[in-house]
């Protein structure tokens, strides 16, 4: 009934009064002895030595009191923040200046080097990153064996085209200094000759380098051989003129591979041309195949020519390599093998008593199953 059973006697004013039987907390803000307070207020019936009925206990606090433990509490929090912030940057300021020395090493190493200097790195760094520098090295390596081959190349082209160019230039002198108009018909004829000889090693060249790079500079799209081998080879000349039989024995179905047309077609007639330049005057016969096992199609080209003796077949397929007195480039094989690499696949030759017998295995493209209408 109101009256204080324990505490002080006099709470603060100001309380906001509830009803009876509030069961949760009241929060209350009220003034006592003149100061600001902040306090809860809990109800609940109980019964203690016979009394029974309504308690109602209450707890304040002065608010300059709580405001000071509140900006106490705040202050540590927020000094112990910042030193474990502190703590941790100079840490991680640490860490980092240190672990990353040595790459900031190695990227000042690597930037004193020339243009030219592709030689392996030989620093020592962290284990972390010494697959970094393993791969670096790899590709430096890579880099280097192809600018080397591109030099050799340039080097052996400018070598091979020096005497059809000189001879060119004797030819067309010829042509001009001649008495005669017979004599200067005569000679501009060799001049023609020259002239073809010397754009088809050209076209040889530009056909080899474009065909070491074949995997890295074109999309290849998916090439029919069996629809194309008979557009490839045409009507060949030189099979009439020579009096050579051509047997074309090709399925009736699609043989299809993903492929460069243009070169595959380079790779065909150089074959072509390679039987006419080394088969010999006894070339009678060239058969051209296609069939197919589960992993890849093959292209078979056989003849009845002379061949090439089973010891100089690695020697034939190196470019500017030149077997006999045949006159040829000596770049056929070598741009047939850039090619058939080019296009992931294998070039096999094998030679005989009766011939020369090449294949070519390229991958075959997928094929797409086939749904019928019900």
């Amino acid at each position: 009934d109101g009256v204080i059973v324990a505490g002080y006697a006099t709470p603060p004013v100001g309380i906001a009064r509830a009803g009876e039987d509030v069961p949760d907390p009241t929060y209350f803000t009220a003034r006592y002895l003149g100061r600001d307070v902040s306090g809860v207020r809990l109800q609940s019936r109980a019964e203690i030595d016979g009394l029974a009925g309504l308690y109602t206990t209450t707890v304040w606090q002065d608010s300059a009191v709580r405001g000071a433990f509140v900006r106490d509490l705040a202050t540590q929090s927020l000094i112990v923040s910042l030193s474990i912030l502190l703590a941790l940057g100079v840490i991680v300021w640490f860490g980092v200046s240190v672990g990353l020395r040595p790459l900031l090493d190695l990227e000042a190493a690597i930037a004193q080097r020339s243009s030219g200097d592709l030689a392996p790195i030989k620093r020592r760094v962290p284990q972390e990153v010494s697959g970094i520098v393993g791969t670096l090295n790899s590709l430096f390596e890579q880099v280097s064996r192809s600018m080397q081959a591109q030099s050799d190349f340039i080097a052996n082209a400018a070598h091979q085209l020096r005497n059809p160019i000189a001879g060119v230039l004797a030819l067309a002198e010829a042509v001009v200094s001649a008495r005669s108009p017979e004599e200067a018909r005569e000679r501009s004829v060799d001049l023609l000759h020259a002239a073809r000889d010397a754009a088809d090693l050209s076209h040889k060249l530009l056909m080899l380098e474009r065909a070491q790079s074949l995997s890295q500079s074109i999309a290849f799209e998916t090439v029919d051989l069996s629809a194309m081998l008979p557009h490839w080879i045409g009507d060949d000349p030189r099979f009439k003129a020579r009096g050579v039989a051509l047997t074309l024995d090709l399925p009736g179905h699609p043989m299809c591979v993903q492929g460069d047309p243009v070169m595959l077609r380079e790779a065909v007639v150089n074959l072509i041309d390679n039987a006419f330049a080394h088969g010999g005057a006894d070339l009678s016969r060239l058969d051209i195949s296609l069939s197919r096992d589960a992993e890849s199609i093959a292209m078979r080209i056989t003849d009845d020519g002379c061949g090439i003796p089973p010891a100089d077949i690695e020697r034939a397929m190196t470019r500017f390599v030149q077997l006999g007195e045949s006159g040829s480039t000596g770049l056929g094989l070598s741009i047939v093998r850039a090619i058939v690499e080019g296009h992931v696949g294998t070039l096999g030759v094998r030679s005989s008593e009766g011939g020369l017998d090449l294949e070519i295995r390229l991958c075959p493209v997928a094929e797409t199953a086939r749904t019928s209408d019900v």
